[in-house]
């Protein structure tokens, strides 16, 4: 599977002391008890609900979660980080579904265990932390996301809220930045935007690298690369860059001032600043080919 254990984001980070995640929301929307995205510019009131979503092999918990009222709003899968669907994912799926989306937040490792599957304090460096999390992650085939992506797309699609006459974006997060591209291969008619941020590797040695998955799809791509993964595969940015343009896909690929795990608040690697940035090129990249 792309994005395997090894990569840099996921165990101990020379440029990090102690990459602790704690699974909470944004420190501004825990300490006012407010949404933090409330005060964003067009943010409308949005509805959630918990479900379950029919899979091939099961039923996959997950987040819907949409604009109040009646209307129709193009659909976007956002599959978490690797430590997997928990409240602060779900913060920034409201965040999103207030400017205009039709958003499902998902548990990749429902086929293990039921959303948190990691609870309280986490730390990247720890053995036994790693080896806790790696039950879920290695229990995941690309077999097994390929069957989910189709799943979730249509599920998406049977909305009543979902407009099926725009596309579909899905994103992806640390090491469902490989698994984002996965989709829109696996359904390159309905997939027309892909945004990944701190991906895990996009480019590998292997006949499963995420890259070459790219002639295989129909839509336009944001790249956010973390700095300390930048450094530690420097020809990535660039590899992905000649990729892009030898399959005509349109792209935008670049290499952030953060540190890997920069968009997701509780972390000791969040930056807001670089966060909002990452969030201000998104918007306008769903408007332009979510439609």
């Amino acid at each position: 599977m792309c994005g395997d254990g090894n990569h840099q984001g996921y165990i101990a980070d020379t440029s990090v002391t102690r990459r602790t995640v704690v699974l909470s929301l944004g420190a501004v929307a825990a300490a006012s008890g407010m949404p933090a995205f409330a005060a964003d510019p067009g943010a409308r009131p949005v509805t959630a609900k918990n479900l379950l979503v029919p899979t091939a092999d099961g039923h996959a918990d997950a987040v819907l979660i949409h604009p109040k009222g009646r209307g129709h709003w193009p659909a976007v899968l956002m599959w978490p980080d690797i430590l997997g669907l928990r409240p602060v994912f779900e913060e920034m799926g409201r965040r999103l579904a207030a400017q205009g989306y039709v958003v499902l937040v998902v548990n990749p490792y429902y086929r293990t265990a039921k959303a948190p599957v990691i609870t309280g304090p986490f730390d990247f460096n720890s053995k036994a932390d790693m080896s806790r999390l790696m039950v879920f992650r290695n229990a995941l085939t690309d077999e097994m996301v390929n069957r989910d992506s189709g799943a979730y797309v249509r599920f998406l699609d049977a909305q009543p809220q979902t407009d099926k006459r725009t596309k579909m974006g899905v994103q992806g997060f640390c090491f469902s930045g490989p698994i984002a591209f996965q989709t829109a291969a696996a359904a390159p008619d309905r997939i027309g935007a892909v945004a990944t941020f701190h991906p895990g590797a996009l480019v590998t040695d292997k006949p499963s690298s995420p890259h070459l998955l790219i002639p295989k799809t129909k839509a336009s791509f944001l790249v956010l690369i973390a700095k300390n993964d930048a450094e530690h595969m420097p020809k990535e940015a660039d590899t992905l860059k000649a990729a892009f343009a030898a399959a005509h896909r349109p792209a935008i690929v670049e290499v952030s001032t953060a540190n890997h795990g920069w968009t997701v608040a509780g972390s000791q690697t969040y930056d807001e600043a670089a966060a909002e940035r990452a969030w201000a090129e998104l918007l306008p990249f769903y408007r332009a080919n979510l439609r």
